[in-house]
C-alpha cells in the first residue's frame, strides 16, 4: 500500500456546466492545486478533479463549493490518496499477468475514485485503471493480483460506498490470459 503523503484529491460535481467551469477557475485561483481533470458527464453535469497538498486542496474545494452554491451535486476529499489511484486515472497501468481480477462499477464518477482508493489501501493489488466517466455517467475500476488480495480490495471498495452508488462488482479468481489484451495493457 503506497500512499502519497500529504497529497490529496478533491472532486466536485456540478449540475451546471457553466457554473462548473466558473468553479474550476475559482478553485485554481484560490490555492496551489493541479486541475487534473474536468469533464462534462451524463445528464449535463460537470466534474472537477484537483490534486495537491491537503491544505491547498481543502481551500480550493471550499472556493469551488462556494462558487457552485445550489449547483453542487456531490463532493469528496481523499487525503493521502493511494499512489496507484492517481497514476491510473483514466489510463491503464500495464501488467503482464493478471491472476485474479476485480471490477467495481459505480453510478457516478466520484464514487469510482473513492472506491478505488479504498481498494488500493486495503490490499496488495495492482490498480489497472480508474475510469471515471463512461456511458451514462457511470465509472469503474479494475484491480488484479492474488485472489485473496483482490477479494479484500473489492470488499473494501464496496464498504466505502453506499449501496445505491454501486452498479456491480465482481471478482474473477483466475482470469483468462486473453483478458490481458483488453484490461491489462
Amino acid at each position: 500500500m503506497n500512499m502519497l503523503a500529504n497529497l490529496a484529491v478533491g472532486l466536485l460535481e456540478s449540475s451546471s456546466i457553466a457554473k462548473g467551469i466558473e468553479a474550476a477557475d475559482a478553485m485554481c485561483k484560490m490555492a496551489s492545486v493541479k486541475l487534473a481533470k474536468t469533464a462534462t458527464i451524463a445528464r449535463g453535469k460537470y466534474l472537477i478533479l484537483i490534486t495537491g497538498p491537503v491544505g491547498e486542496v481543502e481551500s480550493s474545494l471550499r472556493a469551488g463549493k462556494e462558487m457552485l452554491g445550489k449547483a453542487l451535486v456531490d463532493e469528496v476529499l481523499i487525503r493521502n490518496v493511494a499512489t496507484q489511484v492517481v497514476e491510473s486515472l483514466d489510463k491503464r497501468r500495464p501488467v503482464d499477468h493478471l491472476g485474479a481480477v476485480g471490477i467495481v462499477e459505480t453510478k457516478e464518477a466520484i464514487a469510482t475514485v473513492l472506491a478505488a482508493d479504498a481498494a488500493a489501501k486495503a490490499a496488495s493489488v495492482h490498480v489497472l485503471e480508474v475510469k471515471m466517466v463512461v456511458g451514462g455517467g457511470k465509472g469503474y475500476f479494475t484491480v488484479c493480483g492474488e485472489v485473496g488480495d483482490v477479494r479484500t480490495a473489492v470488499a473494501a471498495a464496496v464498504r466505502a460506498l453506499r449501496a445505491d452508488q454501486i452498479v456491480s462488482h465482481v471478482v474473477i479468481p483466475q482470469a483468462d490470459p486473453q483478458l490481458v489484451g483488453s484490461i491489462g495493457k
